[in-house]
Parts: C-alpha cells; sequence; structure tokens
C-alpha cells in the first residue's frame, strides 16, 4: 500500500465516523464542530485525489465562511421548537430513517458490486493536471481574464449597492 492509499483511507474513515457523529448529536453546536472537522477531511481527500485547488476552497469557503453562517443560524433558532415539532409528527421520523435506509443500501450495493478501473487513460492524467492551482490560474488570467474581471465589477456593484441600501435603512 502507498503512503496515498492510506492517507485516502485514513481521511475516508475520519470523514465518515465525524458524518455520523454529526448527524448523531443532540446538540447542535456540537453537530457544527463534527461538521468542520468533516470538511477538513473532505479537503485532505481532495489533496489524495489531487485537486488542490478544491481541497483550498473546500477550506476557505466551506469550513470558514459557511461555519460561520451556521453558527449564526444555530443561535438564532429555537432548538427546543424543533424537538417538540418531531413529537407532533411520529411518521416524519419513520420517512426519515426509510430515506436513510435506502441512500445506506445503495451506498452499500455501489461498494460491493462495483469494480475499479484498471488503469489510468490519458484523460484521467490530464485532469489530474487540470485540477491544480497553477493549471487554473493560468487558464484564469489568460484565456478567461475578462469574464473574471467582469464578474469582479460585478461583485463590487454588489458590494457597494448592499451598503447604500443599508445606509438608508439606518436614517
Amino acid at each position: 500500500m502507498t503512503l496515498e492509499i492510506v492517507l485516502f483511507v485514513i481521511f475516508a474513515l475520519v470523514c465518515l465516523v465525524s458524518g455520523i457523529l454529526m448527524v448523531t448529536r443532540v446538540n447542535p453546536v456540537i453537530s457544527a464542530l463534527f461538521l468542520v472537522v468533516n470538511f477538513g477531511s473532505l479537503a485532505g481527500l481532495y489533496l489524495t485525489l489531487n485537486a488542490q485547488f478544491i481541497a483550498v476552497a473546500q477550506v476557505i469557503i466551506y469550513a470558514g465562511a459557511i461555519m460561520v453562517f451556521f453558527l449564526f443560524v444555530i443561535m438564532l433558532i429555537n432548538p427546543e421548537h424543533e424537538k417538540r415539532f418531531l413529537e407532533y409528527k411520529p411518521q416524519l421520523k419513520i420517512f426519515a430513517v426509510a430515506i436513510a435506509v435506502l441512500v445506506f443500501l445503495q451506498i452499500a450495493y455501489i461498494i460491493l458490486f462495483s469494480k475499479p478501473s484498471e488503469g489510468v487513460s490519458r484523460e484521467v492524467a490530464a485532469s489530474v493536471k487540470a485540477g491544480t492551482i497553477e493549471q487554473i490560474g493560468r487558464e484564469l488570467f489568460t484565456k478567461y481574464v475578462l469574464p473574471f474581471e467582469a464578474v469582479g465589477y460585478l461583485l463590487l456593484s454588489a458590494a457597494i449597492g448592499a451598503l447604500v441600501l443599508a445606509k438608508k435603512k439606518f436614517k
């Protein structure tokens, strides 16, 4: 076994365990922390698959920005209300368990009965090179520089518009 396979298995196990712990915890803040662990292990999986840019984006966007948003939502909701909602609708629990069992059976079928490909084709080797940060940056700043700049100006105008609207509400 190579180091790459060992790391992939370790990250996959951490991802699996943290996903299960995230769903089974009663406290939503603890669930959010396990979600951060899940995002980190998913970034590690992306690194073992030679997708460096997606791994960095996973850490910055999901483990950073999205988790802050989730924590704000958790602080604003009333978790006690959610528990009472499930007490009044027990058939919803049965439906959720049935869907979970169906998804588990599908994943087990794929793992047990699928066959991995034998060799690495030229397309796969080219896709590994296409996922590097260097290649994405080269494409972004040579071939797609005009759309990249247009998106930058669009985001800048959206930020200015949000500031103008927020300023009017304060007066």
